[in-house]
């Protein structure tokens, strides 16, 4: 199959996403060549990136380490127009809490066309089992129908516009990534019914995830939020679920979004 190259104008604005997608909890300071090497792209075009960041406000520059942080103007870039969970900070303050509670990893997820994209990695005090080589990465895009988080995705969309896009997800898959409609279909039925889902992690990690759906305010695009771990761990994802229920429901609801969440770990 032929390769679809990018326009250029496309190549360059997936690059300004991967720099600000590289920093993190773990990665709060970056060099030309952390980023580089990330990305698999040239040193060259990379610091002239990471200087045109620059001048607009988005990164600043350490002149004695020639390391790159983050600007107070790439937080607040759009902040302002997303739902009041995101805008005032209250769901990344329930991620970051749901993992100090547990110890397992926490992902927020939401649809982007036909994938499920990583909104948010928290990780968890185990590493996760891969096969591919790198870690969860932000950003990172999986099909709606190879990740639980995704066939919650799936079950918020109107029953015809939904089986379209299972069509079209298994008519564009090659062989080996083909899946049973009918099947798919009735596990997306049952999410919507339960609001829950118990599955694959996806995004080529090899773990499992427990995940839920946030409520969302009008209009709003669809996000799961869920507990990520290893197979092989002892846990019981159904307590899992009831983790993540209860802290939603507390954090989330307009009187308690500036609660502190009482611990559960025992739940889980």
């Amino acid at each position: 199959m032929a390769t679809v190259l990018k326009p250029a104008k496309a190549k360059a604005a997936q690059r300004v996403i991967e720099v600000l997608d590289f920093f993190d909890e773990q990665h709060r300071q970056a060099s030309v060549m952390d980023i580089a090497r990330r990305y698999n792209r040239p040193q060259s075009s990379t610091s002239e990136l990471l200087a045109s960041l620059v001048d607009l406000g988005l990164l600043y520059k350490d002149a004695a380490s020639r390391s790159y942080t983050l600007t107070p103007r790439a937080a607040i870039l759009g902040s302002l127009s997303q739902p009041r969970v995101v805008r005032d900070g209250i769901l990344s303050t329930l991620v970051d809490d749901l993992r100090s509670q547990t110890g397992h990893g926490v992902v927020l997820i939401g649809m982007v066309g036909p994938n499920a994209q990583l909104f948010r990695w928290k990780p968890g005090v185990r590493p996760l089992e891969s096969t591919a080589g790198h870690g969860l990465l932000g950003g990172a895009q999986d099909r709606l129908c190879d990740t639980a988080a995704g066939w919650l995705l799936l079950s918020t969309l109107p029953t015809q516009r939904r089986e379209g896009l299972l069509r079209r997800l298994n008519a564009e898959a090659a062989d080996d990534r083909k899946f049973h409609h009918g099947e798919m279909s009735a596990r997306t039925q049952e999410c919507e019914r339960q609001a829950y889902a118990i599955g694959p992690l996806g995004f080529d990690i090899s773990a499992s995830l427990a995940a839920i759906l946030l409520p969302s305010e009008p209009n709003d695009r669809p996000m799961a939020l869920g507990f990520v771990y290893n197979k092989a761990e002892d846990v019981d994802p159904t307590a899992l679920i009831t983790v993540l229920q209860r802290s939603v429901q507390r954090c989330l609801s307009p009187a308690g979004g500036n609660d502190t969440l009482s611990s559960m770990a025992n739940a889980a």
